[in-house]
């Protein structure tokens, strides 16, 4: 509890990858057995199925029928959906971890999150990872998937950089640390081209910071940058 991979797990357990008519069960088991045991081809879809089984199709459409049980509610994330339309089509994709290398995007928010842990390099394909309004105060840049390109922190307990500046993802474009505990020029020092060479848009609104020549003379090594948000801080007034 309190861990990225936490949250995470129990999202999947909100998605029933692991139930009918995901996962692995009765309702696929030869076509599951089948692949387990050989390299060859997919059976053919028009062999017979074993009595209690369904088709692929079949299960699709159950998960696609807004008027279906198994349904997801329709304010979920395509994401969502497609996690477990690609988990009908392959199972075998629920042994292990594989399902995070499938996931490009991460939202948990409000979640309760105090620990971005090392559990968060299984996801593999990681583009966009958002954990607005939760109680993170230390990010460690060694967790973060080198894939990153958005990392939204709004609304936590961060109050320092240089754990999250000692590697941080290289082609990460946007970094949000809005609603934070920023203070002090030692954070300035770390918002240099140095840790993000190609950061295109930061957001420290609403923190405590208060030089503005000093921070601005550090921003300006950032030549990708085109949106910067400021408002919120004391520097704001002069």
């Amino acid at each position: 509890p309190g861990s990225i991979s936490a949250a995470f797990q129990k999202y999947l357990q909100h998605l029933g990858l692991q139930d009918f008519p995901c996962g692995l069960g009765s309702w696929n088991k030869s076509r599951c057995n089948a692949r387990r045991s050989s390299r060859a081809q997919p059976a053919r879809l028009e062999q017979a199925l074993p009595p209690g089984e369904e088709s692929p199709e079949v299960l699709l459409e159950l998960l696609r029928d807004p008027h279906s049980p198994w349904a997801l509610p329709s304010d979920c994330s395509p994401q969502a959906q497609r996690l477990r339309e690609v988990v009908v089509l392959a199972p075998e994709l629920l042994r292990g971890s594989r399902v995070s290398e499938l996931v490009k995007s991460l939202r948990i928010l409000d979640k309760g999150v105090e620990e971005v842990d090392e559990g968060l390099l299984q996801f593999q394909q990681l583009e966009e990872l958002i954990l607005s309004a939760n109680h993170i105060s230390r990010v460690t840049s060694a967790h973060l998937p080198r894939t990153l390109k958005v990392l939204e922190l709004c609304y936590n307990d961060v109050g320092d950089l240089q754990d999250l500046c000692a590697q941080p993802p290289p082609e990460l474009q946007h970094l949000g640390l809005g609603y934070n505990q920023l203070c002090g020029p030692s954070q300035e020092k770390q918002l240099t081209v140095d840790f993000w060479p190609n950061l295109v848009s930061l957001d420290l609104s609403f923190n405590s910071l208060t030089d503005l020549l000093g921070l601005v003379s550090q921003l300006t090594t950032l030549q990708k940058l085109r949106i910067l948000l400021l408002q919120g801080n004391p520097l704001a007034l002069i």
